[in-house]
This record gives structure tokens, C-alpha cells and sequence, in this order.
């Protein structure tokens, strides 16, 4: 205990963890502090869903100290993925961020084949669109009050069974898509987007301009059995559609006839015709022929009465 008593002990201790301090830590520390690394940053404003690509991200060098973890350090990593949340330029790319498939809200409309379409209506009142209570994957038939001026509320063909792909609030996002948190306030919808035909789509078009329509939940429940309410629909709108192809087809049937006959008729006309003047011509000469016959005779009956 004495040796620590010694003030000059205690003062040499001192000075030499002073220098290992300054000689040995600090230049670990600003080593460290200084080390510089590549990471990925955002340059473009990026939103949710959005796919991202080479003109959106670049690569900078940055001090490697106190970086966020699973911060993204390549560009192949990020390209062609899809944005998790909304980034802005000189934001760091976490992996946390990205995801290999678009954000749920978005991801019905990268399933589009051609074959049917997206189209949003308009919910005009809290009633008109079941109270807010729509979810994705519903079918619902859609109910047309004074339809086309006719003083009648009806289901029309084309739109029994449709089925619903989102609800959207008016601020933009999606109001139900079953992965809302229950502490968070539900917003209502604004509109609800519908997955249709062509012929379904013109159909709501005149709807959306009426601006009357209600939307009814025929089933909620197991993709496989709302799949069956589409195939009804489906083979719906090709009964209703395809008579006119049919028609269209027997009224070009029946112009090409009626040519034919016109054709036929201006041709029998024509052997008439020939047939007239030809007798014509024989009549003219059989009189020429008769009259020259009795200027033949008539000076013979005079010699005869001389």
C-alpha cells in the first residue's frame, strides 16, 4: 500500500496511461472515425411501390462510423427491387426498405395480363360502398338506380359479379387491405377499384358519368369459390356479346346476296332488253318484206285491167 502512496509512482502511472491514450487509442479511434465506405444513397424521390432503378440510387463514399445497420452498399442489391416505404434524395437505402415484390396495396396492379382491366369508381356516399366495409377479393354486383334515363333501378348483365381489387381513401392510400393495425384509425374510402372486362369497363364508364351507382357484397371468402362468380360472369358476357358478331356476319351474308341478285337481275335485264330489239329488228323487216311484195303486185293488177 505504500508503493501507491508515493506520489511520484502515482504521477509516473499517470503519464504513461496518458501516452498509451494519445499514442495508442486515440489514433485506433480516429482510424476508425476516418475509415470511408461505399454506400447506396436515393437521388430521386421514391414512393411506395415504386420499382427501383439505376437513375433513382448512386453510390457515394461515406465515413464508415456509426452507419445504420443493413445499410445497402451495392446497386445490383437495390436495382429491380421494390420500394417498402418513401424515400427521399440523400436518404440511405436499408434493406429494410426494399422488397423483392410491390408493397400489398400496390401489387394488384403489376398481375394485370391484358385480358382485364383496372377501373375505379367513385363512392358518392358512406352507403354506397357497403359503409366502408369493402375489402379486397370481394365480389360484388353493382346496382345501377334510373339506369341509361329509364326510370328503373337494376343489376345490369355486364356487372353481377365483379370482383373488387381495392379501396382507396381520398388521401391516395389504400383504406382496407386486411393488414391494417387495429390501433390505427380506418380511413373511409373514396373510391373502390374494380377488376373488369372491356364491355365491363364502358358499362361503369357511363355509370361513373351518371353518377349514380351502389355496390352490393355478393361473397366474401375463399379465392377458389369467388374465382367460380367470374367464370359465371365471364361466360355471361360472352353470351351477351357474341350474337352480335353473329348478327354482324348474316347482315354481311345477306348485303353480298342481295348484290348478287341486283347482279343477276341487271343481267336478265339486259338478255330482255336484246331479246326486244331483236324481235324489233324482225318485225321491221318482215313488213319492209310485205311491203315490197305488194309493190310487186300492184302493177300486175293494172295490166290486167288494161
Amino acid at each position: 500500500m505504500s508503493f501507491f502512496k508515493n506520489r511520484t509512482v502515482i504521477g509516473v502511472i499517470c503519464i504513461i496511461l496518458s501516452l498509451v491514450i494519445c499514442f495508442a487509442v486515440t489514433p485506433l479511434f480516429n482510424k476508425s472515425m476516418s475509415q470511408k465506405v461505399e454506400i447506396v444513397r436515393v437521388v430521386k424521390d421514391i414512393h411506395m411501390g415504386d420499382e427501383i432503378t439505376k437513375d433513382m440510387v448512386r453510390t457515394v463514399e461515406v465515413g464508415g462510423y456509426n452507419l445504420p445497420e443493413g445499410v445497402v452498399k451495392d446497386t445490383s442489391t437495390v436495382i429491380g427491387r421494390f420500394a417498402s416505404a418513401d424515400m427521399v434524395p440523400g436518404d440511405y437505402i436499408i434493406s429494410s426498405k426494399i422488397a423483392d415484390a410491390p408493397a400489398a396495396e400496390n401489387a394488384y396492379l403489376y398481375n394485370l395480363n391484358g385480358e382485364k382491366q383496372a377501373i375505379s369508381v367513385t363512392v358518392k356516399a358512406f352507403a354506397n360502398g357497403l359503409s366502408g366495409k369493402l375489402m379486397s377479393g370481394d365480389i360484388v354486383s353493382v346496382i345501377a338506380p334510373d339506369y341509361k334515363k329509364q326510370g328503373v333501378t337494376v343489376i345490369p348483365a355486364e356487372l353481377q359479379y365483379v370482383e373488387v381489387i381495392a379501396v382507396t381513401a381520398n388521401s391516395g392510400y389504400d383504406a382496407n387491405t386486411g393488414e391494417q393495425a387495429e390501433d390505427e384509425e380506418r380511413e373511409l374510402p373514396g373510391t373502390v377499384t374494380l377488376l373488369v372486362s372491356p364491355e365491363q369497363s364502358r358499362v361503369l364508364a357511363e355509370l361513373e358519368a351518371d353518377g349514380k351507382l351502389h355496390l352490393s357484397l355478393v361473397y366474401r371468402g375463399t379465392k377458389e369459390n369467388a374465382g367460380k362468380f367470374i367464370e359465371a360472369q365471364d361466360e355471361l358476357l360472352e353470351e351477351l356479346y357474341a350474337p352480335e358478331e353473329e348478327d354482324t356476319e348474316n347482315e354481311e351474308e345477306g348485303t353480298d346476296g342481295e348484290e348478287n341478285v341486283v347482279e343477276a337481275n341487271a343481267e336478265d335485264g339486259g338478255s330482255v332488253q336484246e331479246d326486244t330489239e331483236s324481235a324489233e329488228k324482225e318485225t321491221e323487216k318482215a313488213g319492209d318484206t310485205e311491203n315490197t311484195e305488194g309493190d310487186g303486185e300492184t302493177p300486175a293488177g293494172e295490166d290486167g285491167e288494161e
